[in-house]
């Protein structure tokens, strides 16, 4: 018991959450299509600022809900027109009230900075792609230690994920989806993906705590998995354990998972993966743009 209640503190210091007994993980709400805009975007002109701002500058939410830790899903690009589509999904401490500033008020925390780093480098990569990012924070992410080290929120997120997936490609077909999750967030698009249509070829870990599976070839449906884990990232001190209630395993960015390997260069400690500049964010876009033919991205180790 001692060797358990050790691990538990280990984790909790190491996740950046606090020793507090978990809220109730409130059900997955799935975001619908464009046809919700001008739904969210009335919600949110009703919730007054900062979210009337949001509105007022025209940008598009497939899902917006301000109660409990809220719940936003914010679309960059035509996502009525896009071949290629990016679902970013955050990681653990992600609230509504961060989503636009970051934790802590650091902005390359924040999911639609990030989501809009990315979009804009996909454009500099191929300014004629016809391609969209999500930024998803349709779930609850823990912020205490039961809920972070034990999944719970993970797979209830990637219930509502998989829903949304499910739309997507009734939706658009022809586009592929690649999935990337930030720490917690690479959890949750990892169970996503086990249950996801065929138009998910990418799943990408970006400083991940743990995928669900051992190895990436554990993971259904053939898909290709990336992994991104910079030396300066604390993530690497989680302890790799996985018990009964407790614990992921193997992290996406160790070799022995067998991950296709992202370079890392210009990535500051944890949240640095998707800055401008970084070898991660080029990588990133690579994997979205080039498809099928995403192999021809070289292994960095």
């Amino acid at each position: 018991m001692r060797r358990r209640g050790a691990s538990r503190v280990a984790m909790a210091a190491l996740l950046g959450v606090n020793l507090v007994l978990p809220t109730r993980p409130e059900p997955a709400t799935a975001a619908g299509f464009v046809e919700a805009y001008p739904v969210m975007a009335a919600a949110m002109r009703a919730a007054g600022p900062p979210y009337a701002d949001w509105a007022a500058d025209g940008r598009r939410f497939l899902l917006f809900d301000e109660r409990g830790d809220g719940r936003a899903v914010e679309v960059f690009g035509d996502l009525a027109d896009a071949d290629r589509i990016v679902v970013l999904v955050p990681g653990v401490g992600s609230t509504l009230a961060d989503f636009d500033r970051g934790l802590g008020g650091v902005a390359r925390r924040a999911p639609a900075v990030q989501a809009g780093q990315l979009y804009r480098e996909l454009l500099a990569t191929d300014p004629a792609a016809r391609v969209a990012v999500l930024a998803w924070l349709g779930y609850d992410p823990p912020d205490g230690v039961l809920t972070a080290a034990g999944g719970v929120s993970a797979r209830r997120g990637a219930a509502g994920l998989a829903a949304l997936l499910r739309e997507l490609a009734g939706r658009r077909p022809a586009a592929t989806i690649t999935l990337v999750g930030h720490s917690y967030g690479a959890l949750v698009v990892s169970l996503a993906a086990a249950d996801a249509p065929d138009q998910v070829t990418d799943v990408v870990s970006l400083g991940g705590v743990g995928a669900g599976v051992q190895r990436a070839d554990d993971l259904p449906g053939g898909r290709r998995f990336w992994a991104a884990e910079a030396p300066t990232d604390w993530i690497r001190r989680v302890p790799q354990v996985r018990l009964p209630g407790l614990g992921f395993g193997r992290r996406p960015g160790d070799p022995a998972f067998g991950a296709r390997a992202l370079p890392v260069g210009g990535v500051v400690g944890h949240d640095g993966y998707l800055a401008p500049g970084s070898a991660a964010l080029v990588a990133v876009a690579s994997v979205v743009l080039v498809g099928v033919d995403a192999d021809r991205i070289g292994d960095p180790r």
